[in-house]
């Protein structure tokens, strides 16, 4: 993969971008003359141009290119903006105000095969609805049609997503590892970082762990998610924490997981109650019970996403550590496919 390059002669700026590019998790291509550029210019997925070779720069008329940034380290400089337009430079970045805003343009950069993903949340309406299940089996079936998918644990007293996967013990980190966090988190480090299995990558917490997820490390995950992911799937906690508000304000689509019964479908609109101050796609996904479908609906008033009929062995087959099968025959691989028609179209 070619890196962002830098063309410049001024040591103490080239040591800024050093340092900043480094935050980002990039290497730079340096060149301390035009002449020296020349071979990058076109490969480079960025450009950063200091203020001393910009007219050198602008004499050679290089091809016009996006991705072109002139870096100064005067906030006054007041020639900054006629040598940025003779560069063909997008913006002028002034050090050390603008530092954040260069880290995210040089994550940028760097960010392999961009992506757009979809974030659904799945919460459940009341205890024991299978929210969890849902969300583990939702993800492994993207996964299975080679969706490149993220499972998301946000719920620090719920036991584990992992656990319900199989793989509480695989190796790689967790949110005690994140939550620290401040900014942007590049995705491909993301994905290098966390347990994965073929195309799913699953976050969720150490064992014991109850520590709330601060929000600002919630927004940063999402993020990176859908720039590297094509789904990320949230399992939220029934009560709503920050991190469960933060999750669910991005999500494109947010799925509650009720019983057509009483005290399920009146458990299930008080969360909708607090859903709906948040997220604005939200359906359900209705289980069987005493109640007839039409009138769990009509109670919800919602749209109906799903019709999640009984699973008899569902109990002794997670308490053995497995899943169900997800096959196209199966209940729940008929349940995942159709979801994932409705929330990737495409």
């Amino acid at each position: 993969m070619h890196r962002p390059l830098v063309i410049t002669e001024d040591h103490d700026l080239l040591d800024d971008l050093v340092r900043i590019a480094a935050a980002a998790g990039a290497q730079l291509d340096v060149a301390h003359t035009p002449a020296h550029a020349r071979p990058y210019w076109n490969l480079a997925p960025m450009v950063a141009i200091g203020p001393d070779q910009a007219d050198a720069v602008s004499a050679t008329s290089p091809p016009t290119r996006d991705q072109v940034l002139l870096v100064t380290r005067d906030p006054d400089d007041p020639d900054a903006w006629r040598k940025c337009v003779a560069v063909g430079a997008q913006a002028v970045v002034r050090l050390p105000g603008d530092e954040r805003h260069l880290v995210e343009r040089f994550a940028d950069a760097m960010e392999p095969e961009p992506r757009s993903g979809a974030v659904t949340c799945v919460i459940g309406g009341h205890g024991g609805a299978g929210a969890s299940v849902v969300s583990a089996c939702l993800a492994l079936r993207a996964s299975g049609d080679r969706l490149r998918t993220l499972l998301v644990d946000a719920d620090p007293l719920g036991g584990g997503i992992d656990a319900l996967l199989g793989h509480e013990e695989a190796a790689g980190a967790r949110w005690g590892d994140l939550v620290a966090r401040e900014g942007r988190i590049s995705s491909s480090a993301l994905r290098a970082a966390l347990p994965s299995f073929g195309d799913l990558a699953v976050l969720s917490f150490h064992r014991g762990e109850v520590a709330a997820i601060p929000p600002q490390a919630m927004r940063s995950v999402l993020e990176a998610g859908r720039r590297g992911f094509d789904l990320i799937v949230v399992d939220l906690p029934r009560h709503l924490d920050p991190a469960a508000v933060e999750a669910l304000t991005r999500a494109n689509t947010t799925l509650t997981v009720t019983t057509a019964d009483l005290r399920g479908i009146l458990s299930t609109v008080q969360v909708l109650g607090e859903l709906g101050k948040h997220a604005s796609d939200l359906r359900a996904i209705l289980r069987p019970g005493v109640l007839d479908e039409e009138t769990a609906a009509q109670s919800l008033g919602i749209p109906v996403a799903a019709r999640l009929p009984d699973h008899p062995r569902l109990t002794a087959t997670l308490n053995r550590g497995e899943l169900p099968k997800l096959g196209p025959r199966t209940v729940l691989g008929t349940l995942c496919v159709s979801l994932l028609q409705d929330l990737l179209p495409a």
